[in-house]
C-alpha cells in the first residue's frame, strides 16, 4: 500500500498518437500498472486519438471524443504527434500538431514545466564536458497557452505578406509566474527571466510583471536576462540555473536548447498543466524513422508517468519509478541513443523497469536474461 496506506484511484486518457508515441506510452502504462500492483492503487487508462492518427481516422487532429474523454479523466498522458506527409506540405490546413496546441487550450494547461537533469550515469553522453555538465539540474516553466502560438495570425490575398501576433496579459503572467516562484523558494530561492524586453513590448510587460511580483517572494533572487544571453549560457555555464521562467515561444526554444545537454532527449519528461486538467509527456516527437524498431528510448514517457504521481502527491510512489530508472542507468541497461554497443529494446526496458518497481530490494541481476526478455530476478 502507499505510504499513507491510501489506495488512490485514477482515471488516466492515454494520447499515444503517431510514430513511437504509443511504443513508448505502452511502457509508461507498464510502470503505473507495476506501482499499482505494488503500492495498491487502481489506475485505468482510457485511450483516445490525436495527432495524425485521428486525422487519418476522423479527418481531425482533436476529436471532440478525444477532448471528453480528457475532460472525464484525471488525468491525461501523451505519446507524440507528428507526421513527414504534414511537413512537406506547406500549404495544408488541417496538421497534427494542432492536436496538441488544441488539448492545451481546451483543458486550459498554461504551465510547461520540464526538468532538466544531467544524470552522473550518462555524463559521458552529454555534449559538454563531463565537468561543465556534472550537477546540472534545471527546472523550466514555460508559459503554454497565450502569445505568439494562440495569436491572431493571417495571410494576406495575395500571399506575399503574413503575419503572428504576440498578445500576453498581465494575468497570464501572473498565474505561471506565481508558480515558478513557489517552486524557486522550495529549490534553490533562485528565478531567472528569460525575455526579449529590449525588443518587445510582450517582454517587457513580463519583466515589469515579474519585478512586481518579486516583492510577494522576498527570499528569490530574480535574475533577469536576454535571451541571446541566456542561449549562450546554458551551454557555458548551465548549473548557474535553477528555476527558469519564459513565455511560450522562448520557452520552447529555451527547452530544446536545453534538453540537448542531458545526452537524449529520448529520457525528458515535461508536464502541462492548469488549474483543473493535468498532461505528462515526453519532449521528444513522433520520431517516425524509428516507428516500430524497438530503439525509441521510453525513459521520458515513463518519467512524465512519475511527474504525474508526484502531481497527485503520490511521491513515494514516483520515487519507486525513478530508483528503477537510476538502476537501468546504472547498469547501463538502455536504447542505442545512449547505447549503441549492446542496447536494449523499448519494451524489454520497460519489463525491466515494471519488475524493479515490484522487487526494489533485488540486488543480484542475470543481465544475459533481461536482454532475453527473461525474469531480472535470479
Amino acid at each position: 500500500m502507499s505510504k499513507e496506506g491510501i489506495c488512490m484511484k485514477l482515471k488516466i486518457a492515454v494520447l499515444s498518437g503517431d510514430g513511437v508515441g504509443p511504443e513508448v506510452t505502452e511502457q509508461a502504462v507498464k510502470a503505473l500498472d507495476a506501482v499499482g500492483d505494488y503500492f495498491g492503487h487502481e489506475f485505468s487508462f482510457h485511450e483516445a486519438l490525436v495527432g495524425a492518427t485521428a486525422i487519418n481516422k476522423t479527418g481531425s487532429p482533436l476529436p471532440q471524443e478525444t477532448i471528453d474523454i480528457c475532460k472525464s479523466c484525471n488525468s491525461v498522458l501523451f505519446g507524440a504527434i507528428g507526421d513527414p506527409k504534414f511537413d512537406n506540405d506547406p500549404n495544408t490546413k488541417v496538421y497534427p500538431e494542432q492536436g496538441l496546441l488544441g488539448i492545451r487550450k481546451e483543458l486550459e494547461l498554461y504551465q510547461n514545466i520540464r526538468p532538466v537533469i544531467v544524470y552522473n550515469y550518462l555524463l559521458n553522453n552529454s555534449p559538454l564536458k563531463p565537468e561543465n555538465a556534472r550537477g546540472t539540474n534545471i527546472l523550466i516553466y514555460r508559459e503554454l497557452t497565450g502569445g505568439i502560438f494562440f495569436g491572431n495570425k493571417g495571410v494576406s490575398e495575395d500571399g506575399q505578406t503574413a503575419f503572428d501576433a504576440c498578445t500576453y496579459t498581465v494575468e497570464e503572467i501572473e498565474r505561471i509566474a506565481h508558480a515558478a516562484f513557489k517552486s524557486a523558494q522550495g529549490r534553490k530561492k533562485k528565478l531567472t527571466l528569460v525575455d526579449k524586453s529590449n525588443v518587445l513590448e510582450t517582454s517587457r510587460l513580463w519583466r515589469r510583471t515579474v519585478i512586481a511580483m518579486s516583492k510577494e517572494y522576498p527570499n528569490v533572487n530574480v535574475e533577469l536576462m536576454y535571451v541571446d544571453q541566456a542561449a549562450a549560457k546554458i551551454i557555458l555555464n548551465p548549473k548557474s540555473f535553477d528555476v527558469i521562467l519564459t513565455a511560450n515561444l522562448i520557452g520552447d526554444f529555451i527547452s530544446e536548447e536545453a534538453s540537448s545537454l542531458v545526452g537524449s532527449k529520448g529520457i525528458m519528461a515535461s508536464a502541462s498543466l492548469g488549474d483543473k486538467y493535468s498532461l505528462f509527456e515526453p519532449i521528444h516527437g513522433s520520431y517516425p524513422v524509428a516507428t516500430n524498431k524497438g530503439i525509441a528510448n521510453p525513459i521520458g514517457a515513463i518519467l512524465s508517468a512519475a511527474m504525474l504521481l508526484e502531481h497527485f502527491k503520490l511521491i513515494t510512489e514516483a520515487k519507486a519509478i525513478k530508483s528503477a530508472i537510476m538502476k537501468a542507468m546504472e547498469l547501463n541497461l538502455t536504447t542505442p541513443d545512449l547505447n549503441n554497443l549492446k542496447p536494449l529494446s523499448t519494451e524489454k526496458i520497460g519489463d525491466f523497469i515494471a519488475d524493479y518497481i515490484c522487487n526494489p530490494d533485488l540486488t543480484n541481476f542475470n543481465i544475459e536474461n533481461i536482454y532475453l526478455g527473461q525474469s531480472t530476478i535470479i
